[in-house]
């Protein structure tokens, strides 16, 4: 995942639900998801170009149909992040 940035939403939930799976998503203050977001190894983007809007989809990942809760992205093992 080299170069993530803030439009790489799947790719930022699966990093995150490796290093915090035992967190749930929905209770992540966006103070601290923004800064779990920005110290990933592989995130290149400007941290300033995040916004509420963009850091509620790393919340709920792969809502595509912009329902809560559908549409939502698979993943390896059980987990709250996607």
């Amino acid at each position: 995942m080299p170069g993530l940035n803030w439009d790489h939403t799947e790719n930022i939930a699966l990093a995150l639900y490796e290093a915090h799976p035992d967190v749930d998503p929905l209770k992540v203050r966006f103070a601290d998801l923004h800064k779990w977001i920005t110290e990933l190894d592989d995130f290149g983007d400007d941290p300033k170009g995040s916004n509420e809007g963009k850091l509620e989809q790393f919340r709920w990942p792969g809502t595509r149909s912009g329902k809560r809760g559908r549409n939502r992205v698979c993943r390896p093992g059980p987990g709250p992040w996607t």
